[in-house]
């Protein structure tokens, strides 16, 4: 597969006189699940209702499966999924209703509904669910049923705003499998997120802050070209050891992680595991040695205004 699903130029939205885009310029591939890392109040969602044709832009624009934006976006329902950060689903309706609720909207002939409806039973594991009203399911299932409502019209593109911020770890895992299982069969999803291990799932991410893109591209490749170096520091007294770190020209950022502290230094210095211990005064109770980064510092720095300007 060549090309791109998605692509946006200047991509921005503002609410009065706060902006809560600001020209997002990205290139999405065929074939992966393209992940957008923030917090709350990154972006995330309004990106992503702008992709879908849902929220008009105060400026740029954007081409998603050959369909420009804005202006044209009803061609393109038929052809995207989209499942929102709530729960958006008929409580008081059984699962197989909402199911059918949701094909009769995408104008799914009746002769095939039952049988699609049936499949994606077997596949989300709601088949023992399947009369039940959904307000009594919980999360996890609700959430199973909300996937299925999404791709029952077999999209090329589905949209996932935060999916798993509510379930159980175990769901969270079963829930990925599922959506690289979407992958195999031809779709490209683009999922947004704030838990590191799910974006270091995706094959592409971009980190966004206060409605910018900070960073964008592969995972691993991310960390291997990590502007900053990483010290692991384990020993006694770590909120000690953290305020003697924090203050120094050298850090960048320092975060305890159970008995130990993570930190971030900058990327010109020599031994910087000698750097730390220099600090933090040659305590003989510290230890520190230089590590690979992971994700979350890929974040740390990528949001840090000195690395990221």
């Amino acid at each position: 597969m060549t090309g791109t699903v998605v692509e946006t130029r200047g991509l921005t939205r503002r609410f009065g006189d706060k902006t809560a885009v600001d020209h997002v310029d990205l290139r999405i591939a065929p074939g992966e699940i393209y992940g957008f890392l923030g917090p709350n109040g990154s972006g995330k969602t309004t990106l992503m209702r702008m992709m879908t044709g849902l929220l008009t832009p105060s400026e740029g624009s954007a081409t998603v499966l050959g369909t420009d934006l804005p202006g044209n976006a009803e061609p393109l329902k038929q052809a995207i999924g989209y499942m929102t950060q709530n729960f958006s689903h008929y409580r008081d309706l059984t699962v197989r209703e909402n199911l059918g609720f949701v094909g009769n909207i995408y104008g799914v002939p009746r002769r095939d509904l039952s049988a699609r409806i049936d499949e994606l039973l077997v596949t989300y594991d709601l088949v023992g669910q399947a009369d039940q009203r959904v307000g009594g399911m919980s999360g996890g299932q609700r959430q199973k049923m909300a996937l299925a409502a999404a791709v029952l019209h077999r999209p090329k593109l589905l949209f996932l705003d935060e999916p798993t911020s509510a379930v159980d770890p175990e769901t969270r895992r079963n829930f990925w499998e599922q959506l690289f299982d979407l992958v195999d069969e031809g779709a490209s999803i683009i999922v947004s997120t704030h838990f590191m291990d799910e974006a270091e799932r995706c094959h592409r991410i971009a980190i966004l802050e206060r409605g910018v893109k900070r960073i964008d591209g592969a995972p691993p490749a991310l960390m291997r070209d990590l502007p900053a170096q990483v010290v692991e520091v384990t020993g006694r007294d770590m909120r000690g050891a953290k305020a003697r770190l924090d203050p120094a020209p050298e850090v960048l950022s320092t975060a305890q992680i159970g008995a130990r502290l993570r930190v971030l230094l900058r990327p010109d210095l020599d031994r910087p595991e000698a750097v730390v211990r220099t600090i933090l005064g040659a305590r003989e109770d510290v230890s520190a040695e230089q590590v690979d980064p992971n994700l979350e510092d890929v974040f740390v720095a990528a949001t840090t205004p000195e690395l990221a300007a």
